[in-house]
């Protein structure tokens, strides 16, 4: 897996930086914007280094001041640019498509959806609730939402200052979490 590091650096809503020619952020904003935050540690697998194919052109963000990648815990935000098996109702097998997903927790999941995660329900369950297919559009996770984790397909403007805030607030849980484990 190839880690990646940047200085760090805290981009803010309107920098220069900020793809406005595209009708969604990129994922090299997203990640550029995460490298930003002290302790994040992003990977991104690629062919050749050990990880699983299925996990190929995705990018996978652990709060690991030091470096190194937890072994007992999860990311606590990832970028995907495909369907996973299972999680096919985002449609993003789509051209140009990918999904940011982040761990909101129950008080930020609550704000932003109007109900408790473990309310949510997955979307191949009840087919009523809404489309995660949709662009631009924070909703709870399509597989991962009874866990306090949202997500959204191909952010965009509607949604970019909502989305620094979550990876934010996302960020310090996960920070929060690895010092009660040292």
């Amino acid at each position: 897996m190839r880690l990646l590091t940047s200085p760090p650096r805290l981009l803010g809503p309107k920098s220069p930086q900020v793809n406005e020619t595209l009708e969604h952020m990129s994922i090299d904003e997203i990640i550029e914007f995460l490298n930003g935050l002290d302790g994040v540690l992003t990977l991104r697998p690629t062919p050749g280094d050990g990880s699983p194919e299925i996990s190929w052109g995705d990018t996978f963000f652990y709060y690991a001041p030091d470096g190194e990648v937890p072994k007992t815990t999860q990311p606590f935000a990832t970028i995907v640019t495909k369907d996973y098996p299972g999680d096919e109702r985002s449609r993003l097998n789509r051209p140009d498509t990918f999904r940011l997903n982040l761990f909101a927790g129950k008080e930020a999941f609550t704000s932003r959806t109007g109900q408790q995660p473990r309310d949510a329900t997955r979307s191949e369950v009840d087919p009523g609730e809404t489309d995660p297919s949709v662009i631009d559009s924070v909703m709870a996770h399509p597989v991962y939402g009874t866990l306090g984790w949202l997500a959204v397909v191909n952010p965009g403007s509607r949604t970019e200052p909502a989305i620094r805030e979550l990876l934010c607030t996302a960020r310090l849980l996960a920070r929060s979490r690895y010092q009660r484990r040292v």
